[in-house]
This record gives structure tokens, C-alpha cells and sequence, in this order.
């Protein structure tokens, strides 16, 4: 044990400074301390936080709430039941031309292999093409919506092209076993664990097809009254991210306890996702707008979105 405990303490001891300085004399917590309401996916920050062991001392109250995908996240935000939360590009241009009165405060990068298309093992599909005339299952607005639609559009086909059911990953996974879809487009740690499990097999990664990016969204309620609290959330979780994979095998065992999730397929999905957190930059910016416009040009925004107006690059990430 002691070998993880430390590293943790080492962990521990980078944010102090900068954390002293976040709220010397700023009075953030002086009337009590601030609530906030943390949205979180399957595999998400609550894991990631806690095998990292970046909670101790927060000076505030984190009250958890899980969801199992992006859509119901976002209608969470949208109702002001939680402050913030992580939520992947697609479903966040989703949300925002919902009218979803969010920010994008943070944002990473991972490989996008686990955005895929899936089918059964013995599936006959073997290529983007055949999904033609299929059953694809997925959430509507999510990353596997977006993956499915880049997906066809690869082949030469467009969204009338196939089936597209509207389903959550529960009921969408047993869809796919029992034959009454085709394909099911998801994303990690779905698909490590169809993958693993042996129920399922990729039939079109995200690679070329998707940016990989993901943000961690903030309500503009919370960004007006819990900034101080956002900023520390948003630097603990980029630290604990930079723990995680300085620490593969101890991470790995944790997320798969955290979650309820089988041993390989947490680490084969946290392995190859290689996730990294970014500055929010002009290029960054614009890979967000080609997914926006994107998404106009399949006929699921009915207008342009600006996505400029819909980040806010003050949050600072930790040195």
C-alpha cells in the first residue's frame, strides 16, 4: 500500500499552492460552504477523483449525481439539478442548440477507438457500407448518434440510410443480443466492456471519424455563484487525470471497483483512450465548429451555431 499512498501525497502536494492562492482572502467559503452539484457519466470523475485520491481537503460539498449517458446529463444541467459536468462534443452542440444555458469550461482530448459501431460477433457485417438499410441502436444527440452518422457518411450514405433506433445503453446492448438491432454506436467504457465480454466487436472505430474531444460543462447559475469551486474541481480532476496514468495498474483496479465494471475492460478502455487535457485554443474552436456544422448539415440543427459563444476560457488548467 505504501507504495500508492505516497505518490498520492506527492499528488496532493502540487495543487496546495495553487489552491492556497484560489481562495486566500477570497471569502468564496467564508458564509458557509458552497454545494456542488456534480453530474458525472459511467467511468467519469467520480472514479477517477477518488482512486486518485484528489478529494481530501476540498473546501466545499460534492453532492454526486450519475448519469448513464450524455442526453439525460444535459437535461440535468438544463434544469438546473446539477451545476456541471463532462459531456462529449456532440452531445454538447446538442444540448446548447437545445437552448441548454451551459459554458464549456474545460476541455480534453482522447483517442477515439471506443466511439464505435458495434456489432455481434458473428455479425455478417464487416464494413461502414453494409450498415446500409440496418438497425443501428444509439442515445439521440450522443457521441455514438455522431459516430453512427460519420460513420455512414464514410461509406456514401446518408442518414436516411439506415435505421436509427433511439435507445439508452442498457437497453440498447440488450438489443443488439437478442438480434432486434443491427449495430449499436457507443462509446468507453461501453465498448471496452462489450468488447471484452466477448458480446460485441468493433465494426467501425471513431478513429478518422470523430475529434475525440469531451468538455466539462458548467451551468451559467453555477459560473455566476460557484467560480471559486468550479476552478478547483476543474484543476483536481486535470491532476487526478495526470495521476491516472502515471499509475496504469493501481488506476485501473480502482475504476474497475468504483464503477462495477470487470477488470480488463476498464483498463482497456482507460489505456487506449490516452485522454489529455487541453488549453482551449482557436483550433480547438474550430474542430469543435466542423462537428456543429456537421450536425447542420444532417439536418439535426435547424441553425448555425456560433460555437464560439459557448466556451469560456478563463478556467486555468494546473501547470
Amino acid at each position: 500500500m505504501s507504495d500508492v499512498r505516497n505518490p498520492r501525497r506527492q499528488f496532493l502536494r502540487q495543487g496546495a499552492a495553487s489552491l492556497a492562492m484560489l481562495y486566500a482572502g477570497s471569502g468564496a467559503f467564508a458564509q458557509g460552504r458552497v454545494v456542488l452539484k456534480a453530474g458525472d457519466q459511467k467511468g467519469g470523475f467520480r472514479a477517477l477523483l477518488e482512486a486518485a485520491n484528489a478529494l481530501e481537503g476540498v473546501p466545499y460539498d460534492i453532492q454526486w449525481t450519475e448519469f448513464p449517458a450524455a442526453a439525460p446529463l444535459a437535461e440535468a444541467l438544463n434544469a438546473g439539478a446539477v451545476d456541471s459536468g463532462p459531456i462529449g462534443d456532440a452531445p454538447a452542440i446538442f444540448a446548447l442548440a437545445a437552448g441548454t444555458r451551459i459554458k464549456l469550461i474545460g476541455a480534453n482530448r482522447s483517442d477515439p477507438y471506443g466511439t464505435a459501431v458495434l456489432v455481434r460477433p458473428d455479425s455478417p457485417l464487416k464494413t461502414a457500407a453494409d450498415l446500409k438499410g440496418k438497425t443501428i441502436g444509439t442515445n439521440r444527440g450522443s457521441i455514438g448518434h455522431y459516430v453512427a452518422l460519420k460513420a455512414l457518411e464514410s461509406a456514401g450514405l446518408g442518414p436516411n440510410d439506415a435505421n436509427i433506433r433511439f435507445l439508452p445503453p442498457a437497453d440498447t446492448k440488450l438489443a443488439l443480443t437478442n438480434g432486434s438491432v443491427d449495430a449499436w454506436a457507443t462509446w468507453e467504457p461501453y465498448t471496452a466492456m462489450a468488447e471484452t465480454s466477448g458480446h460485441a466487436r468493433v465494426l467501425v472505430s471513431g478513429r478518422g471519424l470523430s475529434s475525440g474531444l469531451s468538455f466539462l460543462a458548467a451551468t451559467e447559475s453555477a459560473l455566476a455563484t460557484k467560480r471559486a469551486a468550479l476552478q478547483d474541481f476543474l484543476q483536481r480532476v486535470v491532476r487526478a487525470q495526470r495521476w491516472s496514468y502515471q499509475h496504469v495498474p493501481e488506476y485501473s483496479a480502482s475504476l474497475a471497483r468504483i464503477i462495477g465494471i470487470a477488470p480488463e475492460a476498464a483498463r482497456l478502455q482507460f489505456e487506449r483512450r490516452n485522454t489529455q487535457w487541453r488549453p482551449i485554443d482557436a483550433a480547438l474552436i474550430a474542430t469543435q465548429q466542423s462537428t456543429a456544422d456537421f450536425y447542420l448539415k444532417t439536418g439535426l440543427l435547424k441553425q448555425r451555431l456560433d460555437v464560439r459563444q459557448t466556451f469560456d476560457t478563463t478556467f486555468a488548467l494546473p501547470a
